[in-house]
């Protein structure tokens, strides 16, 4: 039987990164992996772009809703095996006690929902922002998580981050 891993993406808003990474693994992860976001000041709404990007892609949506990270702290909460940082900011707050000590890793993306300029422009920030966290979401699906010791794994995990994007 193979394990589930619980993975958790952070970031302050939970409206756009932390959403498109979630979404990411749930279709990319193959049932192996149960993939969560939370953000630690929630907007409360996630960015109608992500949602868009998203449906053009085929990939579910359903599951998309704007939360903080404290419905993830608490002891009834599911345990995390994985928290990612995918915003700056988020990677400099101080984070709640995850139960279960998860392993962690920051993976910074410029944020989307920031991008100036034309609708074009903003969608293109969008789809950058998608294209990197699938590109690092990749990386981390191909580690051998039941084989890698820990200490391995969380090196593994920090080199995911210092990969440069490749050009699109």
């Amino acid at each position: 039987m193979t394990q589930t891993y619980n993975v958790l993406f952070l970031c302050t808003g939970n409206s756009a990164r932390s959403i498109l990474a979630e979404a990411i693994l749930q279709k990319d992860g193959e049932g192996r992996f149960r993939p969560f976001s939370a953000g630690s000041q929630p907007k409360g709404e996630v960015h109608p772009f992500a949602i868009e990007l998203l449906k053009n892609l085929k990939r579910d949506t359903s599951f998309a809703r704007s939360k903080s990270w404290d419905e993830f702290a608490t002891p009834e909460a599911p345990k995390m095996d994985f928290v990612f940082t995918v915003c700056d900011s988020a990677a400099n707050e101080t984070c709640p006690l995850w139960p279960g000590h998860p392993m962690t890793a920051h993976w910074g993306i410029p944020d989307p929902a920031a991008a100036q300029g034309t609708d074009a422009e903003k969608h293109l920030a969008f789809a950058e922002a998608y294209r990197q966290l699938s590109n690092r979401i990749s990386a981390f699906l191909s580690l051998p998580l039941a084989s890698i010791d820990r200490m391995s794994l969380q090196t593994k995990l920090r080199e995911i981050s210092l990969s440069r994007p490749m050009p699109g």
